[in-house]
């Protein structure tokens, strides 16, 4: 099996050549359906490297790659939460978690053909993570395990070939977080037959 991601030397400098060094040298190879997991204190780069692989942020040294193509700019095949949710205050919970469908081709070019198929798609996630009822509520009204949970439903939405996770479960208490595990689980044990 060959490496889904894969970074050679990437190194990561904030504020030109005199800034921060936040990654340095960073080799890491994670083969398609492999969990990896970075382990680490807060400000050792963890969510650099995020948004490195993702392309959110072009490495200063080094070469990464995804799905055998060099990353030169944000990837449309990846799924990202991250630790605090990032719900769009004016739109309802539905429509948040299907804003990716709105953005990532082939999925922007089907939507208006196919909304209800999608609608029913984004119910279904809600529904696994325990907020069926809430779709037309705005983030404001849930509290913050629930924006949490929704989050995850919209870095899932287009069935993302790298689902990157920022400590999103970091806030929530142990019962929610162990669920959400699990619901991680299900959702990759399906992939996978």
């Amino acid at each position: 099996m060959s490496n889904f991601v894969k970074l050679e030397r990437v190194d990561l400098r904030y504020g030109g050549s005199n800034g921060v060094l936040a990654l340095n040298g960073t080799d890491i190879e994670i083969k398609r359906g492999e969990f990896a997991a970075v382990v680490g204190p807060s400000g050792w780069g963890k969510s650099s490297l995020m948004k490195l692989v993702t392309g959110l942020t072009p490495p200063t040294a080094g070469k990464i790659t995804v799905a055998g193509e060099t990353v030169v700019g944000p990837l449309k095949c990846v799924g990202m939460a991250f630790q605090n949710p990032t719900l769009l205050p004016w739109r309802k919970l539905l429509s948040n978690v299907m804003l990716p469908l709105e953005i990532v081709q082939p999925h922007r070019r089907r939507l208006p053909h196919h909304r209800q198929e999608y609608v029913e798609k984004a119910k279904g996630l809600l529904k696994m993570v325990s907020l069926d009822g809430f779709e037309e509520r705005h983030p404001w009204e849930l509290s913050g395990g629930m924006q949490q949970r929704a989050n995850l439903c919209r870095a899932l939405i287009h069935e993302p070939d790298l689902l990157m996770l920022d400590e999103p479960f970091g806030a929530l208490d142990a019962f929610t977080r162990e669920e959400l595990w699990g619901v991680l689980d299900s959702l990759s044990a399906r992939e996978r037959k």
